[in-house]
């Protein structure tokens, strides 16, 4: 099969009659722990994965961008800078583009417009956010073709701040600060108050496994609007403007006179900060025995006191788990649900952990897990085409 950048390559001129100028690529995502902690200003480890949305672009003289995706391959999508119109759920994957000219229009600045081609071998509805790896291939391409000198930071709060002002959904950052600043071999301590990121090195031994559950999700925008707003409204019980203020001698403290559902939602959410500090600091000691006890404790939180966990997943924790023991993490990963679950162990027991998968989960929930053996992998960047 032809690798993405000759699929894009190919697309793009089947699609416009030309060669493309650039390829452009970026990665998705994989949280190792910090769960619905990134909205409440609080602290993520995470790691870009070899997974990307790639780009192929031709720049216009006009302000006009025409996109097409192998997705929907004989679909292509106008719109002109800055002249977005309002967003039309029915458009799904060309909303994150326009989403981000829409923002970047706001700022008083002018662009050229593109002829964009897109591929993806980034799993969809599986939590490894291909959303946010398209949006930052493009808003790469876009800084680059109008040489605005966009920090990868600056590239990722547009995207965002494109999400939540042309597309409303309200979301932190640690999707697209991923996409764009990940590092390889390495995972992302990022502090999402003050958006700094600290680069941890993940220890060669080890794999880094993602296995979707394969579960439907079912209302899960509305499950996570609801969590945001009872978050919200845990951190306005303290007179705060986030939980990331809260000590947890505060929440206990108060336990009697707040709202069991608040309480739990911040329990999560204030544990799961200490949790993920703590995280970065085992993993770039490599004390596997401490990073799994971690990740467990993240796994049980979501489950329990966030109820953002599904029966399914579950399962799969418990199945992995009994494999690693104490040589490794898993834990669920991403908005919940269902989705994926992360592994983090030792590299000889990764077959170990394949196969107890294969013969087990699919006999206990009737679904077929799927599974993918990841390494961390760098942000966005355009593609040297010679070597594509």
């Amino acid at each position: 099969m032809p690798n993405p950048t000759q699929r894009v390559t190919k697309l793009f001129v089947q699609t416009f009659g030309t060669k493309a100028d650039n390829l452009y690529l970026a990665p998705g995502r994989v949280n190792l722990i910090g769960e619905h902690t990134d909205y409440n200003d609080g602290f993520v480890l995470a790691a870009a994965i070899n997974f990307h949305i790639i780009i192929a672009i031709k720049r216009r003289d006009d302000n006009l961008f025409r996109a097409t995706s192998d997705a929907f391959p004989n679909s292509v999508k106008e719109w002109r800078f800055g002249d977005e119109a309002s967003m039309n759920p029915e458009d799904g994957w060309v909303n994150y583009l326009k989403a981000f000219t829409s923002a970047t229009a706001m700022t008083g600045l002018d662009a050229y417009g593109m002829d964009i081609a897109i591929v993806s071998d980034v799993p969809l509805d599986a939590g490894l956010s291909s959303s946010a790896a398209l949006e930052i291939a493009f808003g790469t391409a876009l800084n680059d073709v109008n040489q605005w000198q966009f920090s990868p930071l600056a590239i990722a709060q547009i995207a965002q701040r494109g999400e939540t002002q042309y597309m409303g959904r309200f979301c932190g950052m640690m999707d697209q600060m991923v996409s764009a600043l990940g590092e390889q071999d390495h995972a992302l301590l990022i502090d999402c108050l003050d958006l700094d990121g600290e680069p941890v090195a993940i220890p060669d031994n080890l794999s880094l496994i993602i296995i979707d559950s394969k579960v439907e999700r079912h209302g899960l925008d509305d499950k996570i609007s609801q969590r945001q707003l009872e978050c919200q409204q845990a951190a306005d019980f303290f007179g705060l403007d986030a939980l990331r203020h809260v000590s947890m001698m505060q929440l206990e403290n108060a336990e009697s006179q707040m709202d069991p559902v608040l309480y739990r939602r911040a329990r999560h959410v204030i544990s799961e900060n200490q949790r993920t500090q703590s995280a970065g600091r085992a993993l770039e000691q490599a004390n596997l025995k401490r990073l799994g006890e971690l990740m467990a404790q993240s796994h049980e939180s979501i489950r329990d006191d966030f109820e953002m966990s599904a029966p399914e997943v579950d399962t799969l924790v418990d199945i992995v788990q009994e494999v690693i023991g104490d040589q490794g993490g898993v834990r669920m990963t991403g908005r919940g649900l269902g989705g994926c679950v992360v592994v983090l162990t030792e590299h000889e027991l990764s077959d170990a952990v394949v196969n107890a998968v294969e013969e087990q989960y699919q006999a206990k929930t009737g679904l077929e897990a799927q599974v993918y053996l990841c390494s961390a992998s760098d942000g966005a960047q355009r593609v040297n085409q010679s070597n594509s």
